[in-house]
């Protein structure tokens, strides 16, 4: 039998975890619970055996919940804290697709957020719809850029919490968007990644150009990283937590040993291990045994 932790995480202060939730899952489950309280009122972890599978643990987990705002993480015991965090960055690291929020500054974000979205959910190709995108946006100047990023880009709650404490014991956080570097050299210094990788524009007299330098790293490029990440310290897959949103993250996320759907499409979440619908990023603190006392919150 496998160890495994379930653990169950309050989708904010409107909605506490309460006891009663704890209890309704245990009793649901059948199994021998042993429970420890990550956070009071926010997070907890049942710990059990069980020759289970963890997809099946936490769907008889959501159901036991009735809809309620809770979400779950079901994850074997050995192993938890992650020595890899490797992070999308648009709609996951920030709340916003900055190619749309280029799109509106120049008037062309309607039909930018139309192929954006059809990428999101799997309908086309990322390269190509990455071009078709640039072509609209041939012509903006530099400081234009400068400007969206200045008043049309924050970052969701809980990622540097996220990264800050991972990094502090110990793990390797990296930004890996297929997103422009333009963006990811800015918010990786802001959160506190280590390093991140993104696509890079190209200008001509600070003017794009309408194009991007090749090759386009795409979801195959997501995956080399993680792999060459893992060679590189001496460990595997399994070592790694991977979060992201999106369609190009599929490849990555389910490589990962933890591998997360953020508040993400339906074509992701097939092809994760968990799936945060409701709460934070902090939410990944608690899926690896972190305690709320072990937060690092800048």
């Amino acid at each position: 039998m496998t160890e495994f932790a379930l653990t169950l995480v309050a989708g904010g202060a409107s909605e506490p975890l309460l006891a009663a939730h704890v209890d309704r899952v245990c009793k649901t489950l059948a199994l021998d619970c042993q429970r420890d309280w990550l956070a009071p009122d926010q997070a907890c972890d049942l710990v059990f055996s069980t020759d289970a599978p963890a997809a099946e643990i936490t769907e008889i987990a959501l159901d036991a919940l009735d809809g309620a705002r809770i979400d779950v993480v079901c994850a074997p015991l050995s192993g938890r804290r992650k020595k890899i965090l490797i992070s999308d960055m648009d709609s996951t690291i920030i709340g916003q697709e900055c190619i749309n929020e280029l799109g509106d500054a120049i008037g062309a974000g309607q039909a930018i957020r139309k192929i954006t979205q059809e990428v999101i959910n799997g309908n086309i190709g990322f390269s190509d719809a990455l071009r078709q995108r640039l072509v609209l946006m041939k012509g903006m100047r530099f400081d234009l850029l400068e400007r969206v990023f200045a008043e049309r880009i924050s970052l969701n709650a809980g990622a540097r919490t996220l990264v800050q404490t991972m990094r502090a014991h110990g793990a390797f956080c990296i930004l890996v968007s297929g997103g422009f570097s333009f963006f990811t050299s800015r918010i990786a210094q802001q959160v506190g990644f280590h390093d991140h990788q993104a696509n890079e524009l190209t200008f001509n007299d600070d003017e794009l150009t309408g194009q991007v330098r090749e090759p386009i790293l795409g979801r195959s490029a997501k995956l080399e990283t993680l792999n060459s990440l893992c060679e590189e310290r001496g460990l595997t897959p399994d070592d790694v937590i991977a979060v992201g949103d999106g369609a190009n993250d599929i490849k990555m996320i389910a490589a990962a040993g933890l591998g997360v759907a953020y508040h993400a499409s339906e074509s992701l979440k097939q092809h994760a291990n968990a799936h945060i619908d409701h709460g934070d990023l902090s939410a990944l603190l608690f899926a690896q045994g972190y305690r709320k006392s072990e937060f690092v919150t800048p």
